[in-house]
């Protein structure tokens, strides 16, 4: 992450926080990066109608190369946002239904004897795609979750002793229920703490749902959706949010607000360091979809939640309601920086 990228020369980083102007025209590779989030946000509101929010954060994490939760009641459209994601970036794409009976395995891939010659060859499982949408996570046991760990931030996994890299760019999109719902397991704290950002959708308004039903939005729009970009350019994309200007201010309100998750009363486990630099990463791909090459407070602030509240463990146990509520209430009582 470059802090000090494309900073206006002379200008200290804190005159530059709150600088007025938008991406310059020479910054071809953010200026794609913009284009590219614009253009994913067009193409999934054709499907999901009514929520701009939700589409926005996804596209956002798209575009930090982070991994997507969604995680709300059945029915509101979480796989169907998922597989519009997928549809918007043409690279490979594998779909895994979460089930109590998957083995790790069944995602990793397994040497297989070809009768032929009698030599072992390894068949890939379908973690090796661009896209990976996991249906129902927490219906898998932790067991077949922790075959995701390595996969998530490391862009590897490990099978019959030896280490395979994943194609690149590698993007998981997971949608889970709640974890009160029969038959889920909760997702294990390291499995929460690698998604980028975790989206609750919503139920939609009454004119989202008529245009569902009419056929304007929803199911049968996904079969006429076309890719937007294919994975070269949103590697090339994911590559350039690293170099989008963030003030040291900007680092030190990060930090702030990850401290105060650690100290308080209502949570047992407050943010991680990989959570810090994932947030602060996702508010650097929100600037550019924003068409600005530097990261603001309000940046952080739109992120923060779905950043960062899945991560935190209330008292009581996981709830994304809660920790979203906590890092609500925390950027109320903490001060911005000022430019």
């Amino acid at each position: 992450m470059h802090v000090a990228n494309l900073k206006q020369a002379g200008a200290s980083a804190d005159d530059h926080l709150m600088a007025t102007t938008q991406i310059p025209a020479g910054a071809k590779p953010l200026q794609e990066a913009g284009a590219l989030a614009s253009a994913l946000q067009a193409n999934l509101a054709l499907v999901i109608r009514g929520k701009a929010e939700a589409i926005r954060l996804a596209s956002v994490a798209m575009l930090s190369g982070g991994h997507v939760l969604l995680e709300d009641v059945p029915g509101v459209g979480k796989t169907l946002l998922a597989k519009a994601i997928a549809r918007s970036i043409q690279g490979t794409f594998r779909r895994i239904q979460g089930t109590p009976d998957l083995l790790p395995a069944d995602l990793t891939g397994v040497s297989v004897l070809d009768q032929s010659d009698g030599t072992w060859r390894f068949r890939p499982g379908p973690l090796f795609a661009n896209v990976v949408l996991v249906d129902e996570i927490n219906r898998a046991t932790p067991r077949t979750q922790s075959a995701l760990l390595e996969a998530m931030e490391e862009g590897q996994v490990s099978a019959d002793g030896a280490t395979r890299r994943l194609p690149d760019p590698f993007i998981v999109v997971a949608t889970q229920n709640p974890h009160e719902h029969v038959g889920t397991f909760p997702l294990v704290e390291g499995q929460r703490d690698r998604f980028a950002i975790a989206i609750q959708i919503g139920l939609p308004d009454r004119e989202a749902e008529r245009e569902i039903l009419t056929g304007v939005g929803g199911a049968r729009v996904l079969d006429l959706l076309r890719p937007v970009a294919d994975s070269d350019e949103l590697r090339r994309a994911c590559a350039a949010i690293r170099d989008v200007h963030v003030a040291p201010a900007i680092v030190d309100y990060v930090l702030d607000i990850v401290a105060a998750t650690r100290v308080h009363d209502g949570v047992s486990l407050g943010a991680s360091p990989r959570a810090s630099v994932s947030a602060l990463r996702t508010a650097q791909a929100h600037a550019v979809a924003d068409g600005r090459s530097y990261v603001t407070p309000d940046d952080i602030k739109a992120i923060a939640p779905s950043a960062l509240g899945h991560r935190l463990i209330p008292s009581g146990g996981p709830d994304l309601t809660r920790g979203r509520a906590v890092v609500d209430a925390i950027l109320r009582r903490l001060p911005p920086p000022r430019g």
